[in-house]
């Protein structure tokens, strides 16, 4: 618990530093979180003896985070976009080298990690754009953090002290319907205090991004546990002791990102 706990605080204080310390360290920071977690989610499937190109999925990670900041900082054209054609082919090609039973399940996983891992966190690294493409803003990012923590806290704290329906046994035995609905409770309570910090947009549009987070985040938390059940795996890594990996500390973002920067798109425009 001890271990776990300094990990939690340490990792918050970099989470919060790397968004308070401007545009440039929120990028560097979130391109190296998103290619560190690519590459644990790569490692994860090679034990059920599946062999992504992870050398290719990585450039090809880094490479769609960098024009993504390119399009926010420098409004570079999506034509440059026709820059990754080459190297999504290569991991057709590079498969016809190999001696494998399964090509195309290789094939499969590194294309799957690019869009379970990648695509979301570019999402949510372009909430810190989203309400001036051109001008970093810290509101929304900050905000979407802040709720989802308040999401697993409540989650936790509710469904330790009242928990008795089982959310999704199957995949999470733990999750409750008690612990969900506790995690609203306490992620809309913080998009309450919000509102009045952050007064760009009014507390039901702060209250609808909580209540997206909360309901797509247990989402992506049960869909990161599917796959460590399928894979008889209890952690997705070993980065942050107490903790696991990066995936496990940021399955809630996986799903929730993509569908609250959809919302907050139509918000804005």
């Amino acid at each position: 618990m001890k271990t776990r706990a300094i990990t939690a605080f340490f990792f918050t204080i970099v989470m919060l530093g790397s968004i308070f310390l401007g545009a440039y360290t929120f990028t560097g920071f979130y391109l190296l979180l998103s290619v560190l977690a690519l590459a644990e989610f790569y490692k994860l499937i090679r034990t059920a003896d599946v062999k992504p190109h992870a050398g290719a999925g990585l450039i090809l990670s880094g490479l769609v985070f960098l024009l993504i900041a390119a399009y926010h900082f420098f409004e570079v054209e999506s034509k440059y976009l026709l820059l990754l054609i080459p190297l999504i082919s290569s991991v057709f090609l590079f498969e016809l080298y190999r001696k494998a039973q399964s090509p195309f399940t290789n094939i499969a996983y590194t294309f799957t990690g690019l869009f379970f891992v990648t695509i979301p966190f570019c999402f949510y690294y372009s909430l810190g754009f989203l309400s001036d493409w051109n001008l970093y803003n810290f509101h929304l990012p900050l905000a979407f953090l802040l709720m989802l923590w308040a999401s697993d806290t409540g989650a936790y704290l509710f469904g330790r002290k009242l928990g008795a329906h089982k959310l999704f046994e199957r995949h999470s035995p733990k999750k409750t319907w008690e612990g969900f609905f506790g995690g609203m409770f306490t992620s809309v309570l913080v998009s309450f205090i919000i509102s009045f910090f952050f007064t760009e947009i009014s507390f039901l549009i702060w209250a609808g991004m909580a209540v997206l987070i909360v309901s797509f985040g247990t989402l992506g938390d049960l869909v990161e546990s599917m796959l460590k059940r399928s894979l008889n795996a209890k952690d997705s890594g070993n980065l942050l002791p107490g903790h696991g990996g990066l995936l496990d500390r940021f399955d809630g973002l996986l799903i929730a990102a993509p569908i609250v920067y959809a919302y907050l798109y139509l918000v804005f425009n």
